[in-house]
């Protein structure tokens, strides 16, 4: 009986650990269709900043095709994490210093933001396997 607490101890820790980041993994495809209708207006169905909507805005929508992210809403010294990504999605860019256009998104489930950022880091690894294509 004492084995098995002590293996208690030491696995539910990690299980808390783990889980959550499991929990935060996203559906690309399913974030495909919440960007298109959410997001697509300013960042473009391809992700890089040219919506019909963001070609007016000034500073412009972020180019997601390039994987270059401006905050880290969590302070850990590494921007565009997807716990940085959650942030800005779910609170806006404003809250973080950056521009009022991004507007937060709080309807969303964490299960649909999740599901966006897996589209997003998507749209970063498709682009990068075009120009590995073309060379």
């Amino acid at each position: 009986m004492k084995s098995y607490l002590n293996s208690l101890l030491i696995v539910l820790p990690l299980a808390l650990i783990v889980a959550p980041s499991l929990a935060w993994g996203g559906d690309a495809a399913a974030g495909a269709i919440i960007f298109n209708a959410n997001c697509a207006s300013c960042h473009g169905v391809s992700g890089k900043g040219d919506g019909p909507v963001g070609a007016a805005l000034t500073p412009a929508p972020r180019d997601f095709t390039i994987g270059d992210f401006s905050f880290d809403p969590d302070d850990n010294g590494t921007k565009g994490e997807d716990s940085d990504l959650r942030a800005v999605i779910k609170n806006g860019a404003m809250k973080f210093g950056g521009s009022p256009l991004m507007a937060p998104w709080p309807t969303l489930s964490d299960g649909q933001v999740g599901d966006i950022i897996a589209h997003i880091r998507s749209l970063k690894a498709e682009d990068g396997a075009e120009e590995s294509a073309a060379e």
